[in-house]
């Protein structure tokens, strides 16, 4: 790794690719899936595409947050780690 690249930095740039990635394997999928239903479905009554555009755009929202709107919170699992090394200083 770059010692003068921060760390910080470095994991809000990754989270915001992984969302981009995600987000146009978003827009594929859901596109193939409602090509589908339109092409093979008799009656257009019942859109069950729907149901993966829900659910999967409730992560794709849940990502951007994190990468976006909210960049700067650190991981849980870093504030457990800090959590462990301060009890440990105290008891030792």
């Amino acid at each position: 790794m770059n010692p003068s690249r921060d760390d910080k930095l470095w994991k809000i740039a990754q989270r915001r690719a992984h969302f981009q990635r995600d987000l146009m394997s978003y827009f594929f999928v859901n596109a193939v899936l409602i090509a589908i239903w339109y092409f093979t479905s008799g009656s257009l009554n019942h859109f069950w595409p729907g149901w993966v555009l829900i659910f999967f755009g409730i992560g794709i929202a849940m990502q951007y947050y994190r990468a976006y709107i909210r960049p700067d919170e650190s991981d849980l699992t870093e504030k457990e780690y800090q959590k462990l090394v301060d009890e440990q200083k105290r008891a030792g």
